[in-house]
């Protein structure tokens, strides 16, 4: 008799998390719509004749304008990235003689981190969630892999420390 009410609150909540689960995903699909908008020419182009929807006379004099903005757009996102790479790394060379090597070694460390980030982002490109399966292999690095800002721990009191990595 115990045994009914307990079995509905279960099914009452299970339920309850499938649906917040599905609308939370719908509603994070909702807002990354805008920012996968311009990543290619083409999604640049087929984003704005989805939204106007033009007729066909409409669509012939609007596809030269779309054609012109959307290269216009891609070389300035292009000329970032190679500006942004351009004083990350510049900094980083007046940076280098400031540091110490221990210091160096955490920022390298971190460097690596990002780019295996990078890396892993690549691979899911089409998963706009950025959500991998249970068990993968990536999950499971990830899982014993320190959070991107942490620091190693510091050994204790007394103990030598390890050698610093070769440059």
């Amino acid at each position: 008799m115990k045994a009914k009410p307990v079995i509905l609150v279960i099914v009452t909540l299970f339920i309850g998390f499938v649906l917040g689960w599905l609308t939370s995903a719908q509603v994070r699909i909702q807002r990354l719509k805008p920012v996968r908008f311009y990543y290619s020419e083409d999604r640049f182009k087929e984003g704005f004749f989805k939204t106007i929807q033009p007729d066909e006379k409409q669509k012939a004099e609007i596809e030269d304008i779309l054609e012109k903005y959307a290269k216009l757009s891609s070389d300035l996102m292009t000329d970032f990235r190679k500006e942004f790479d351009s004083n990350n790394k510049a900094m980083r060379k007046e940076l280098d003689s400031k540091l110490t090597k221990e210091q160096l070694a955490r920022i390298k460390e971190m460097d690596e981190r990002r780019e295996d980030m990078i890396r892993q982002s690549r691979r899911y490109r089409s998963d706009s969630s950025h959500y991998r399966r249970p068990g993968s292999q990536d999950n499971r690095d990830s899982l014993n892999r320190p959070f991107y800002h942490s620091r190693p721990e510091e050994p204790p009191a007394g103990t030598p420390s390890p050698p610093p990595p070769p440059q």
